[in-house]
């Protein structure tokens, strides 16, 4: 049974009893990163009371959204087919959300599978299309993503690799984003540091990956 009933039949009000409650839709985006074991998710929302993190992950599984798998000794969260469906809903709201988004508070956490998200929110495979492939990268605070574009795919990884630019961004990718700031000017001005690679390829970035602000 959903936590909240709406009492009205439609798909709309289906959807949000069964992923409306508070912090349902974002344990669902970290997973459509990959699975994660608890103390994964709980790392990746760090604001979650752990007794809500339990509720929210019953409530999901009992929906059919996710399921408890066994992995390597340890069970860890998996999305069913039935919650990757979910895919496209996120990325859609996760490019709405940019419009009304404004700057990162320094309290606020940017961790890799939310970055992982939002960069496959900004992705443009109509502009990576005409490009050479590319991998990039970003480290963000002690996490480091791994992003390979090959024509129309992307792919990001946690962890380092062999990259044609390696940079630190933190907040500032957001900013590069949107077009707030122009790739040049953000090394310019320290947001960015390039710690290997051309420079000049984060401009490269910045228009494979680009939300209106």
């Amino acid at each position: 049974m959903a936590a909240r009933d709406y009492g009205q039949s439609s798909g709309i009000t289906r959807a949000l009893e069964l992923i409306g409650e508070r912090w349902a839709l974002l344990i669902v985006r970290d997973l459509l990163v990959g699975p994660r074991r608890y103390g994964e998710l709980a790392a990746g929302l760090p604001r979650i009371p752990t007794n809500i993190l339990a509720s929210r992950l019953k409530e999901l599984q009992e929906a059919g959204v996710l399921r408890r798998a066994p992995r390597s000794r340890v069970i860890v969260y998996e999305l069913t087919p039935f919650g990757r469906e979910l895919e496209p809903v996120v990325l859609a709201l996760g490019a709405w959300g940019f419009k009304a988004m404004g700057g990162a508070r320094d309290e606020q956490a940017i961790s890799p599978d939310s970055m992982t998200m939002d960069l496959r929110s900004a992705f443009r495979p109509e502009a990576a299309a005409g490009l050479p492939p590319t991998a990039y990268a970003a480290r963000l605070d002690a996490a480091e993503l791994l992003i390979r574009v090959d024509g129309p795919a992307l792919d990001v990884q946690r962890g380092p690799g062999p990259a044609d630019l390696v940079f630190e961004g933190g907040r500032a990718i957001h900013r590069l984003i949107t077009g707030e700031i122009a790739p040049q000017r953000a090394i310019t001005d320290g947001l960015v540091r390039v710690r290997s690679g051309d420079g000049l390829l984060l401009d490269r970035f910045a228009t494979t990956f680009r939300l209106a602000a």
